[in-house]
């Protein structure tokens, strides 16, 4: 569920990134200077005041954003994906980067799904160890996740990571198909997945077939 504190964090750090107060992106956006005052976020008996989807669209049309980028934003600052969208600094530490193509082989998962093996790329990842033990990331090839994600973009993955309804995931079949897609909803039994590509079918998977459920934490596009 989102908060009040993080739907207005990501609007100021959507501001800051196009180099904007906030009433500065109001203004862009065309809407009232002041509707993204501070002022404005509590009523005068205290109550929260959320901004209307309707803002946020503008706001995200002006600024040529994504509602990924936007969701993005709403992690704290110190985190990763407050960043930019593809930027990876120099200072971040490595973390397992492999394709799609090859993550359907043996020899790169244990178990659990964490990195294993040999024959591992890498990547640069920001964010201090203690934040990334098990994260890897896998590279998109192909087009079969268009239009969300496009070959070559990176997909960040946690595994072990609690997954929810919603969440985009990675999943690795007892076949060795890996695909990614939306969690839709997951019983004793089966998970149900939405593709991310309308031309590609949805699916439902038993669990015993299910080697193991990784969540998406973040796509530099």
């Amino acid at each position: 569920m989102l908060s009040h504190a993080q739907i207005w964090g990501a609007i100021d750090r959507l501001a800051e990134r196009h180099e904007l107060t906030p009433s500065g992106l109001a203004r862009r956006a065309g809407l009232d200077p002041t509707s993204f005052n501070k002022s404005k976020r509590l009523s005068a008996d205290g109550r929260l005041r959320w901004p209307s989807t309707e803002s946020i669209a503008k706001v995200l049309d002006a600024t040529t954003s994504s509602m990924e980028e936007f969701m993005a934003f709403m992690r704290p600052a110190s985190s990763f994906s407050a960043l930019p969208e593809g930027a990876f600094p120099p200072q971040g530490s490595s973390i397992p980067l492999l394709g799609f193509a090859q993550a359907g082989a043996g020899g790169f998962f244990d178990d659990g799904g964490f990195p294993a093996g040999q024959g591992w790329d890498v990547v640069e990842f920001p964010a201090a160890p203690s934040q990334k033990a098990g994260v890897y990331a896998l590279e998109v090839q192909g087009e079969s996740m268009m239009p969300l994600y496009r070959d070559g973009d990176v997909l960040i993955v946690e595994p072990g990571a609690q997954v929810r309804r919603n969440d985009r995931v990675v999943v690795k079949t007892r076949e060795g198909e890996v695909m990614a897609k939306v969690l839709l909803r997951q019983s004793p039994r089966t998970i149900e997945l939405m593709s991310l590509n309308p031309e590609h079918p949805n699916r439902t998977i038993e669990l015993s077939d299910v080697e193991w459920i990784a969540r998406i934490i973040w796509a530099s596009q």
